[in-house]
């Protein structure tokens, strides 16, 4: 048996596909979160096994019921290829290498390729030869933007990234910048009615935020700042009882699990406010892709690594930039910019993208059966 196996490790969830010599996909199953960053190594690796245990059990033969252990008994993997979020340095991916050899078998080295996951959006540049470039924009929880070159070997190389600077720092366009711009957006409101200004039209989008955090009236927005900000309580039992259960979620996703509010009001209400909270968001990812582009008619020598446009694939993931309507704006942004891509692709399994595509390469089976 030689499996070539994927796995797409995000924020949210963590995906395994397997597929075999010719292409095929054979097993495939679904884990916890598995965000490098914000978890532990062991909690890292255990999400992992879930999804690759699981996604063997219809690879083996006779098919298994319950998952498969790991490391496997046999030597049944010719390589594999992770994408991992919150994988951005070289340490990162050694670490993550590591444990990853140990779960599987797979010794270091060519068999085992531990890279970002924006690694994975960017395999369909091989599908379009007449291009060699491609930039890869992850839209999720978070999100981070790497630009590639297609190698005569088959293989991408990374030119250049920004951005997956996780929720503190920036992740521009993802779920928590929608949410913390919401509530920005919300406060400047606030602001220009003590200033006896105008006062904004209703919006569904300001009423069902305030609603998921328990205040009533809608001049009370000021009100959701220490919802915003207080540490969630260590509690147990019957003391967590008493607390409202928004506090008891981690201070980055009250605002993250916003997202949802912020797209439906938009998009289904047709609520200004929310359109225009959308379009900021959009314009901020717009502008990390735009950073690993040449402007139009820029000399190539000021930025050597950077793409152009014109001449390249763009490929985006995550569940966010899986919305259209999202999408649309991020291309509205980047056109004002003046950079309008070649090919555009949404990649909504990079997981089985990146096995099928591993399994084209035939990385590892020589002198396997």
């Amino acid at each position: 048996m030689s499996f070539f196996l994927c796995v797409d490790c995000g924020g949210s969830k963590t995906s395994a596909v397997i597929a075999d010599r010719s292409g095929t996909i054979l097993g495939r199953a679904l884990g916890g979160p598995s965000n490098f960053a914000y978890m532990s190594a062991a909690a890292f690796t255990d999400a992992v096994r879930v999804a690759v245990s699981n996604a063997l059990k219809t690879c083996v033969s006779p098919p298994s019921i319950n998952p498969v252990p790991l490391p496997p008994s046999t030597d049944i993997f010719a390589s594999a290829w992770f994408g991992i979020s919150g994988v951005d340095s070289p340490a990162a991916v050694a670490n993550a290498s590591a444990a990853l050899s140990a779960l599987l078998g797979i010794p270091l080295g060519p068999r085992l390729v531990v890279a970002n996951d924006t690694h994975l959006l960017a395999a369909p540049l091989r599908l379009h030869p007449d291009i060699k470039h491609a930039v890869a924009a992850v839209g999720g929880t978070g999100s981070c933007v790497v630009s590639f070159q297609h190698e005569p070997s088959g293989m991408l190389d990374e030119l250049a990234r920004t951005g997956g600077w996780g929720w503190i720092l920036g992740d521009e366009g993802g779920g928590f910048h929608v949410g913390r711009e919401t509530m920005r957006q919300m406060m400047y409101d606030a602001a220009r009615s003590s200033l006896g200004m105008e006062p904004s039209p209703p919006s569904s989008l300001k009423a069902k935020v305030l609603q998921q955090f328990g205040i009533q009236e809608v001049e009370n927005a000021p009100e959701v700042l220490p919802v915003v900000h207080l540490p969630e309580p260590s509690l147990t039992g019957e003391a967590s009882a008493s607390v409202p259960s928004y506090l008891l979620v981690a201070r980055e996703k009250r605002l993250s699990q916003l997202a949802p509010l912020v797209f439906e009001a938009a998009f289904k209400d047709k609520d200004p406010f929310a359109l225009n909270v959308l379009r900021i968001c959009a314009g901020g990812l717009a502008d990390q892709i735009a950073m690993l582009c040449r402007e139009p008619g820029e000399d190539p020598s000021v930025k050597p690594r950077a793409v152009e446009a014109k001449e390249a694939m763009l490929c985006f993931g995550g569940s966010l930039v899986g919305i259209e309507d999202y999408r649309a704006l991020i291309h509205e942004a980047l056109a004002e910019k003046g950079h309008v891509f070649k090919y555009v692709e949404f990649v909504d399994d990079s997981a089985a993208v990146g096995a099928v595509g591993l399994a084209s390469l035939k990385i590892g089976l020589r002198g396997k059966d």
